[in-house]
């Protein structure tokens, strides 16, 4: 399939939320596979994003006068659109990322199951609901979900679609406007779901797109909106945490991750092997849940690295709009050098390349093959820190709790893969490790789908929740209304209080085994 034309990123960009009276510098995006340019777009200030915000709020009041079930309405037909436009969803991920065509349906499909379970569960999910008064009669509790009000966005260039717009349906669903910061090298897979939120009748200045650095729009956003929502690094998380911190507005972060994946000796090593290749390098790699670390029984060690070495090496590598590659490209000079440092870091210090380590610039400027590492140490770069690129090292172990130890060993916990020789054991294995989200005989897909469950990170991989009641609450204040009926506390006029505060003691004390206290 070709790249879009260039009248289609000509078109998107009018989808920015930016002042197109005012000169604004303009930055081009190139189509990662080639390098040329796809088009360009304006470089928001923090007067943009002020003023996106104040639309916002404007909108956002008539927003959360509708009832979830019509809010849920426009969300569906989005989801439809999604579903019409899914090809022309994926070449504009592709052009932006670089990633295999696979890999782009993954957030094309992520979208419809994000927008198909929250349309589905919001409408009772945000219902008020009844809670035990604290005197019984007298006292009628209610519990109501209230919109935070504008809720920020900044999101990846990994997944430019799926994290920008995959945590603003929840947040829309539940009465918010959304501000979305995407990353400057993927601006166009959110303009392009504005415009699609658009068709479906979402109002214009609910959802707005403002492009531009971290350093002016992600602060600006952070100065302003009501609750942030972040997807990067844990570095990155810690310093928008503190942000956000100042404001006492609430945050929510998946952040990074040194996945583990363990397989023991009662595995099947055909089918886990295979597995691996996807949950290791999807996306080449850049993706915060892959795998990174491979422990492996000893007694079956040698024979499922010489079929994971295989399974690696048979992978087709290439730049291609269509379902025929496997792996893509990087996104990035500075990803492609991070790999090679740590590939060239590794092999310095001992590790051995069993297969892959080479840059291929006959591909494409910024492929790099699948790599595969032993004995590495801690002493290495890649030993501890996240690459975040196609490289994984494999680690034998004598035992299935050594596997547990070294693969807990770590700051980071937010998703594992197990393979055992039962699901009963997988499952005890998985109760033991210290992750977000743990996949038995498989890697990270199954987990990140379910979207009725929630999602996120343990240790720096993560604060809060996505997906699940969790992941659309967030987005909610919840507020209390307490109806006093027939008597107040005050004690009536023909009962003193000596006998007025015992009384009322004598009714707590009868009543505090009720439900709900």
């Amino acid at each position: 399939m070709p790249v879009p034309a260039a009248a289609v990123f000509e078109r998107l960009r009018t989808f920015a939320a930016v002042d197109t009276t005012r000169d604004h510098a303009t930055r081009a995006i190139t189509e990662v596979f080639t390098g040329e340019t796809l088009g360009s777009v304006p470089v928001g200030t923090a007067a943009d994003v002020t003023a996106a915000i104040a639309k916002a709020r404007i909108a956002q009041a008539e927003w959360a006068a509708r009832t979830p079930k019509q809010r849920a309405e426009v969300l569906d037909r989005y989801r439809a659109l999604v579903v019409e436009n899914r090809d022309y969803l994926m070449d504009i991920i592709q052009a932006e990322t670089g990633k295999a065509r696979w890999a782009a349906q993954e957030e094309v499909i992520g979208l419809m199951f994000a927008a198909r379970y929250f349309s589905r569960v919001a409408p009772q999910l945000l219902a008020p609901h009844r809670a035990a008064g604290a005197f019984p009669v007298l006292n009628r509790a209610s519990v109501r979900a209230v919109p935070k009000g504008v809720v920020g966005v900044i999101a990846p260039w990994n997944y430019p679609m799926l994290l920008s717009v995959g945590d603003s349906i929840p947040a829309l669903l539940a009465g918010n406007a959304v501000v979305v910061k995407p990353d400057s090298q993927t601006p166009y897979s959110s303009l392009v779901n504005a415009e699609l939120f658009a068709r479906a009748g979402l109002p214009r200045d609910l959802f707005a797109v403002v492009p531009g650095p971290g350093t002016v729009v992600g602060t600006a956003i952070v100065e302003d909106c009501d609750y942030l929502m972040f997807t990067g690094s844990s570095a990155t998380g810690r310093t928008l945490a503190e942000q956000c911190g100042r404001r006492l507005i609430g945050f929510s972060a998946e952040l990074g991750g040194k996945n583990p994946m363990i397989v023991t000796r009662g595995a099947d090593l055909n089918k886990a092997a295979k597995a691996a290749v996807r949950a290791c390098f999807s996306n080449a790699g850049q993706l915060c849940i892959s795998i990174e670390r491979l422990y492996v029984e000893r007694e079956v060690a040698d024979q499922f690295t010489a079929k994971f070495v295989a399974a690696v090496r048979a992978a087709k590598l290439g730049a291609t709009y269509d379902f025929s590659q496997d792996i893509g490209s990087l996104i990035s000079e500075a990803q492609l050098e991070t790999v090679t440092k740590h590939v060239a870091d590794a092999v310095s210090k001992g590790a051995k390349v069993l297969a892959g380590g080479n840059a291929r610039p006959d591909l494409g400027p910024l492929f790099f093959e699948p790599t595969v590492l032993s004995d590495v140490t801690d002493a290495m770069e890649c030993g501890r820190n996240e690459t975040f690129g196609p490289l994984v090292s494999i680690y034998p172990v004598d035992s299935v709790q050594e596997a547990i130890t070294r693969a807990n060993d770590t700051e980071y916990g937010l998703n594992a893969s197990v393979w055992a020789g039962s699901k009963a054991e997988g499952e005890h294995i998985a109760e033991q490790l210290h992750a977000g989200t743990v996949n038995v005989d498989e890697g990270y897909a199954p987990a990140w789908g379910t979207t009725g469950a929630p999602m996120g990170g343990m240790g720096i991989s993560g604060v809060g929740r996505r997906h699940g009641p969790d992941g659309l609450l967030k987005f909610t204040e919840p507020q209390s209304i307490v109806v006093t009926r027939f008597l107040n506390l005050d004690a009536p006029p023909f009962i003193p209080q000596n006998r007025w505060q015992p009384f009322l003691m004598a009714i707590a004390r009868g009543i505090r085994f009720l439900p709900g206290r």
